[in-house]
């Protein structure tokens, strides 16, 4: 399948219309093993890619593509263009700049505005509930996600709109089920902060204020891939069901046999 052949690399250079996108195949397990390239794939959303993207795409052989936006990111960046013989399935989950109020601050705000919504550390507070919200309230979303994976839906792509939080929360959750080491988690989570992958910010003509250097520092724990985020979706786990174990199990209701399943098709022998 071409798809295990692709590399971060090649697909920098591939999709023009499509920011974060990446294999997470490679990474290290616990016990030794890795996960399996060409299977699990993440990405920012899809609404704008290029026919040589979608081309791209397709190649992959992928069998469904989850989308975690909500109705207010696509009313702002448009719906996925359709890949053939590609299932679409949207779940909605928590976003942390949730709501289309606050999108209209973020595009639209004044500079007192945007001090008195994200200044003195509230935006970094937004974005670290937001992470604890999305791991203590989002369990069935993540069991679905998770069974679909075990059953039929490989190979996946995960998205959300920046590819960074709703996305980046799902695919952690997925290699703890997979037994993939934190800090590798982390690793991979980080990888968002690449200047070509990150989310483009943008700003009306009607502010003042446009995009200048305070704006731009308010904004900047909003689209930041930062490792307290990461580490607070961790610690609600570890406070709430004891151990990543126990969460799958408890409140995400993967039993053995179906973490089992999980592994053998998406990591190595």
């Amino acid at each position: 399948m071409l798809g295990a052949r692709v590399s971060v690399e090649s697909a920098d250079t591939v999709l023009t219309g499509v920011r974060n996108f990446r294999d997470v195949g490679g990474l290290p397990t616990v016990d030794g093993r890795r996960v399996r390239r060409g299977m699990l794939f993440r990405s920012g959303h899809l609404a704008h890619a290029t026919p040589e993207d979608a081309a791209f795409l397709g190649e992959l052989e992928l069998h469904t593509v989850f989308d975690f936006r909500n109705s207010t990111d696509q009313a702002l960046d448009g719906p996925d263009i359709e890949l053939p013989g590609v299932r679409n399935v949207n779940l909605p989950l928590s976003d942390p700049a949730d709501g289309a109020e606050f999108w209209r601050l973020v595009r639209d705000g004044e500079l007192d505005q945007l001090r008195a919504i994200l200044g003195d550390g509230l935006a970094a507070q937004r974005m670290t509930d937001s992470y604890r919200t999305m791991i203590r309230e989002r369990t069935a979303e993540h069991s679905r996600i998770l069974h679909a994976l075990a059953e039929d839906s490989v190979p996946a792509l995960m998205h959300c709109a920046a590819g960074k939080d709703r996305a980046g929360l799902s695919i952690a959750v997925t290699l703890l089920a997979l037994g993939v080491e934190r800090a590798a988690i982390e690793e991979d989570y980080l990888q968002s902060n690449q200047p070509h992958r990150r989310y483009k910010i943008y700003r009306s003509s009607k502010s003042k204020a446009g995009m200048s250097p305070e704006v731009l520092e308010l904004l900047a724990p909003l689209f930041d891939a930062r490792a307290a985020y990461l580490h607070a979706a961790f610690a609600t786990i570890d406070e709430t069901w004891g151990d990543a174990d126990t969460y799958l199990t408890e409140a995400l209701k993967v039993s053995p046999a179906t973490r089992t399943r999980l592994q053998s098709r998406l990591l190595e022998p």
